[in-house]
């Protein structure tokens, strides 16, 4: 008989309790239990005494550690009940029948890993198609943990999450589980909904998502010809970034960004997506320099 449970981490997310709610149902019923990892230092206290029904983990972030996303998942997986592990983040909220969805072809087809797309709640330079899937695809070579299922014993296998990673850390563990042999299949259909932030705070992420996209390659360079094939953005913008001083002798180098902008010319948030890139850019060129800080 499987057992599942489910993991959120968190430190300071006020939407957890949103989260909480919409998964309260399935506990008892698709779910053995529910695990969030917290690393708030008791700043969400009362959303925990809100819902005692979740167990509970405080985290204590080791010394000298800033981003411990890593750290929290591991220990989340470790302390779970179950012999399948499902992971969301808070802010998400599942569509209609998103767990049975993407819980299904583990328990009846065989399979160790699934995963499935992430639709945005509101404006985000995370909407649209790219971010959706396609209903085409039965698997894929990564996946992020927002919407993500796993054996247990897939996880042993991996060592878990490398915890050198502050951010990335779920694409660098579904890349090392297909390097194991295992398959992340796609479910179109298990759909969960994510509040992305403000518009400043997507930016703030963007950084960090240009940091874990470097340390990802540095770690796995015999991926680089793949991952830029499947997401350019990181690696174009770095190398626009570097270029700037070459604007003191050709004036024109800036309207380079031109290009971009036309492409995007149809997009509603095309100087919040335009930002982004350059952003994460600049998080490359940081990770480059100043690698691990």
């Amino acid at each position: 008989m499987n057992s599942t449970s489910l993991v959120v981490v968190s430190k300071d997310e006020r939407l957890l309790g949103e989260t909480l709610q919409a998964l309260k149902p399935f506990v008892g019923h698709v779910l053995s239990e529910v695990l969030v990892v917290d690393a708030s230092n008791g700043a969400l206290d009362d959303i925990r005494v809100s819902h005692e029904w979740a167990r509970w983990i405080d985290y204590v972030q080791p010394p000298g550690v800033r981003t411990t996303i890593a750290h929290q998942r591991n220990v989340g997986v470790r302390n779970a009940e179950g012999d399948i592990v499902v992971f969301t983040d808070s802010g998400c909220l599942p569509e209609d029948g998103w767990l049975e969805r993407l819980l299904a072809p583990i328990l009846e087809e065989g399979e160790t890993v699934t995963c499935g797309p992430a639709r945005a709640i509101g404006k985000s330079v995370y909407s649209g198609v790219h971010w959706w899937g396609t209903a085409e695809m039965e698997y894929v070579p990564m996946a992020p943990t927002i919407n993500l299922a796993f054996r247990r014993e897939a996880f042993d296998v991996v060592g878990g999450f490398d915890e050198s990673f502050g951010s990335a850390e779920d694409i660098d563990f579904t890349w090392r589980l297909t390097d194991a042999g295992y398959r992340l299949r796609w479910v179109q259909d298990a759909v969960i909904q994510h509040d992305w932030g403000t518009p400043e705070r997507q930016l703030r992420r963007a950084f960090f998502y240009g940091k874990g996209a470097c340390r990802l390659l540095r770690k796995h360079p015999q991926r680089i010809p793949e991952a830029v094939k499947q997401n350019s953005v990181p690696a174009v913008y770095a190398i626009f970034l570097l270029g700037l001083p070459l604007t003191l002798k050709w004036r024109w180098y800036p309207l380079l960004l031109l290009w971009p902008i036309w492409r995007q010319r149809k997009d509603e948030l095309r100087w919040l997506v335009l930002l982004d890139h350059l952003i994460m850019g600049a998080g490359v060129l940081h990770e480059l320099l100043r690698p691990g800080t």
